[in-house]
């Protein structure tokens, strides 16, 4: 497989076509996280009540790659609950890894991702978004751990 054949035209379609919804006012905790092997940066906002993300935010400079996992985070992750959306970062993980197939359901525009697992020096920045997110969602637990204990 030549790497010009990873970007097909639906990856290349969801990057070009990618939601920029910008940062949040006032997240409950944001996350950045940047790729060593290509310099792709992502920095999240989330807002999460009763176990749900109920407001995304995010600021992307990133390959196609990594514009289309944003993308496609960014127009399914509001109303997801906390739970199932760190499942979903561990079935990109699987699927990238060969052990694993796409998420399915809201999540299954990732199914274009998956011939990325033939090139492993770009999983980190398809991962990227994800691995901000939840990230971001720890920081949260974190938050209310210390809250409830205080």
């Amino acid at each position: 497989m030549e790497l010009s054949d990873l970007y097909s035209e639906k990856i290349l379609d969801l990057a070009g076509n990618a939601p920029q919804p910008g940062r949040l006012a006032g997240p409950d905790a944001s996350a950045r996280k940047v790729s060593r092997v290509c310099g792709s940066l992502i920095e999240v906002d989330v807002v999460v009540r009763n176990g749900i993300i109920t407001a995304y935010g995010h600021d992307v400079s990133a390959c196609a790659l990594g514009q289309t996992s944003a993308a496609i985070v960014a127009q399914q992750i509001v109303g997801t609950p906390v739970a199932d959306f760190v499942e979903v970062r561990d079935a990109m993980q699987a699927m990238l890894k060969g052990k694993g197939v796409p998420p399915t359901g809201r999540w299954d525009d990732l199914k274009y991702l998956e011939p990325v697992r033939h090139y492993p020096n770009r999983h980190m920045s398809t991962m990227l978004v994800f691995d901000a997110v939840v990230a971001a969602l720890e920081k949260i637990e974190s938050q209310q751990a210390v809250a409830a204990a205080g």
